[in-house]
């Protein structure tokens, strides 16, 4: 019989026993674990899944949610390498709290992104609502939980209801935000996020047990580090992304940071209903990103530190980078990787260690003023890409794809003549769902029945599971308005 490891972190639901190739590897039972989720169908599907703005729509060679999650895990690995050498008063933490393996952070990195739905956030946002409103799902949709449901339940490596089997440590990896949607209150993210539905939770649970020294509503170590990297790599990349499209205006730039360092006397004497009712007028923005950070992370936000962040940010991308516009010459090329190359380099030596961090920090985290300017750098996608109305428009098509499919699917299940023909795996996974919600024995919302939510369930996983242009193939199937319906077909 296969024996468990010593270590509980080692550990996985079902012992297995490794073979000699996979015992000849570092960390093999890490390794394994990086292996499985690099092969997992999910895994391949990244790479057709909108990171912020959508292949198929721009025509642009954008990052995806694969790219991310590769640089991700890359930028990760080097920041637990760094940890792991140390020999000074943050490994020791480090090691009393669990310790951080690299293999482990890179896994987590790799994983991180499985659950996000087709159309980047947007799609995210979608499923929540139809799952609330349609099955009466309480918990709704939520990216991160979906991720940790792929790993532990919905993709399977060799043997049925353990999911991939991973290990402890690298299922506590992913726990971004460890704790049901229920519970999360004034933590990391609030009540909105949250990284496993209530059928999920006994697996999380088992997970975190080989962490004792962590406490309740903590990422681990090797989260932590996966969580800074992500917002790393998510700040800088999209930034690439925007600049070499020219998306990125450096007028229109330069007159928000401008005009905030100019009027900030007036700006701080405004009130934040006065400035939200007019965005674009320049420095607004810049104001409410400010008044954000100081109300919901006053642990960290300081006045000084995010001016200098503005003015690092003013001096090195809007009257550096993006004041030489993008031309595809290999000088752009080597002026833009420098760019990345120096910024990613000098916000993974601002890493600290804490024993105790505030609630809605980690025990590895960036410095105050790396914080203020990954916070600034993230502000100019969000204010000068995501609010432009010809992505306002596209993202309202985009939801409305969504929301055919799961109606479309819904009604096709509930007839009873025909839903025997139902893609197979669409019948799986509500199957499966029903009878996680028969097992989780938990009281039901008033009038609602396992069946619907299992059906509910099942239909938003399997939706969730669609790449970008899967989704708009099945759309136009669902209508009979495919052009090519052997080729749409595949994959159900």
């Amino acid at each position: 019989m296969p024996q468990q490891p010593d270590d509980p972190r080692q550990t996985r639901r079902l012992p297995e026993t490794l073979d000699e190739f996979q015992q000849a590897e570092g960390h093999p039972q890490f390794r394994v674990d990086v292996e499985r989720i690099r092969f997992s169908p999910y895994y391949s599907r990244l790479s057709a899944v909108t990171q912020v703005i959508s292949q198929a729509g721009a025509g642009l060679a954008v990052h995806n949610r694969l790219t991310h999650s590769i640089k991700v895990a890359a930028v990760a690995r080097a920041i637990a390498t760094h940890l792991s050498t140390r020999t000074d008063e943050a490994n020791r933490i480090v090691t009393e709290l669990g310790g951080t393996h690299p293999v482990v952070v890179q896994a987590a990195a790799a994983a991180h992104d499985l659950g996000h739905p087709p159309f980047g956030h947007l799609g995210e946002q979608t499923l929540d609502r139809l799952a609330r409103t349609r099955f009466g799902l309480v918990e709704g949709f939520e990216g991160n939980a979906q991720t940790y449901r792929i790993l532990t339940r919905l993709d399977e490596h060799d043997r049925p209801g353990v999911g991939l089997n991973l290990t402890a440590a690298v299922r506590a990896a992913v726990l971004k935000y460890p704790w049901r949607r229920s519970e999360g209150g004034p933590r990391r993210g609030g009540g909105s996020k949250f990284s496993f539905y209530a059928i999920d939770e006994p697996d999380a649970r088992q997970a975190l047990s080989a962490y004792p020294a962590i406490t309740e509503g903590q990422q681990t170590v090797e989260c932590s580090i996966m969580d800074i990297s992500d917002d790393i790599a998510y700040s800088l990349h999209d930034l690439d992304d925007f600049y070499r499209a020219g998306l990125l205006n450096p007028a229109t730039l330069s007159a928000e940071f401008r005009s905030w360092r100019r009027d900030l006397a007036q700006l701080r004497a405004a009130d934040a209903a006065t400035l939200a009712a007019d965005t674009r007028t320049p420095g607004h923005s810049l104001e409410l990103l400010w008044r954000r950070m100081q109300f919901k992370d006053s642990w960290i936000a300081d006045p000084d530190a995010f001016s200098e962040a503005v003015a690092k940010v003013s001096s090195e991308v809007i009257d550096g980078l993006v004041a030489e516009p993008f031309d595809g010459s290999l000088a752009s090329e080597r002026g833009l990787a420098r760019f990345t190359t120096a910024w990613i380099a000098r916000l993974q030596s601002s890493i600290e260690v804490h024993r105790h961090p505030d609630i809605r920090s980690g025990h590895v985290s960036l410095n105050r003023q790396a914080w203020h300017e990954v916070a600034v750098l993230k502000f100019l996608h969000e204010r000068f890409i995501l609010e432009r109305p010809d992505l306002a428009v596209y993202q309202r098509g985009q939801a409305s794809v969504l929301e055919r499919l799961v109606d479309g699917f819904s009604a096709w299940l509930e007839d009873p003549r025909d839903a025997r023909r139902a893609p197979r795996r669409l019948i799986d996974l509500v199957d499966l769902a029903t009878d996680d919600h028969r097992q989780l024995g938990a009281p039901l919302p008033d009038g609602t029945a396992v069946e619907t939510l299992g059906r509910g369930r099942g239909i938003i996983d399997y939706v969730a599971s669609l790449t970008d242009a899967q989704a708009i193939s099945l759309d136009a199937l669902l209508a009979g308005r495919t052009e090519r319906l052997w080729d749409a077909g595949q994959g159900l």
